[in-house]
C-alpha cells in the first residue's frame, strides 16, 4: 500500500515536471522557401491526393490509370507506392480501400530538391459496427529531377 507521504510526493513531482513542459516554448517548423519549384509542388501534391480521393485501391482500373501514374518516374515506382498505400488503407480499415477525402498537415523542404508531404485522408470504416469513419496519415516524398517533381516511394 502507498502511504499517503509517497503519493504527495509523486503528485508533486508529476506538477513540477508538467510545469517544466509547460514553459518550454513549442518550436515552429522552418518556413517553407517561396521558389518557383515549390509553388508547382503545392499545386502538384493537390491534383495528386484529388486524384486519389474517391478512388478505390484494390482495383485493376485505378491501377492502371495513367493519371496517377504520371507522378512517377517509372512503372516500377508507381507499383511499388502503389502497393504500399493500398496495404496502408487495408490496415487502417478504409471501407472498398477508398479514401473520402484529404487534407495537407503539412510540407518539408530538406534540401532545394526534396520535399516530405504529410497528408491526412479520411474515408469510411469497413469494420461492423463501426460508423464513424476511418483515417491514416501518410508522409510521402517528392524529389526534383530534371525540371519534374517525383513522387519517391518508400521500400516494402
Amino acid at each position: 500500500m502507498i502511504s499517503g507521504r509517497a503519493r504527495r510526493g509523486a503528485l508533486i513531482g508529476a506538477v513540477a515536471a508538467w510545469a517544466l513542459v509547460a514553459c518550454v516554448p513549442p518550436v515552429a517548423p522552418p518556413p517553407v522557401p517561396d521558389t518557383p519549384e515549390i509553388r508547382e509542388l503545392e499545386s502538384l501534391v493537390l491534383v495528386f491526393y484529388a486524384r486519389v480521393s474517391n478512388r478505390r485501391f484494390n482495383s485493376i482500373s485505378t491501377f492502371h490509370d495513367p493519371a496517377l501514374r504520371e507522378f512517377f518516374q517509372t512503372p516500377e515506382a508507381f507499383a511499388d507506392y502503389y502497393a504500399d498505400f493500398a496495404q496502408d488503407l487495408m490496415l487502417a480499415h478504409f471501407d472498398y480501400n477508398r479514401p473520402i477525402a484529404f487534407e495537407i498537415l503539412g510540407f518539408e523542404v530538406a534540401e532545394p530538391e526534396s520535399a516530405r508531404v504529410e497528408v491526412l485522408l479520411r474515408g469510411a470504416n469497413n469494420q461492423p459496427l463501426r460508423f464513424w469513419g476511418t483515417s491514416l496519415t501518410r508522409t510521402d516524398r517528392w524529389r526534383y529531377v530534371d525540371g519534374h517533381w517525383w513522387i519517391i516511394p518508400g521500400k516494402l
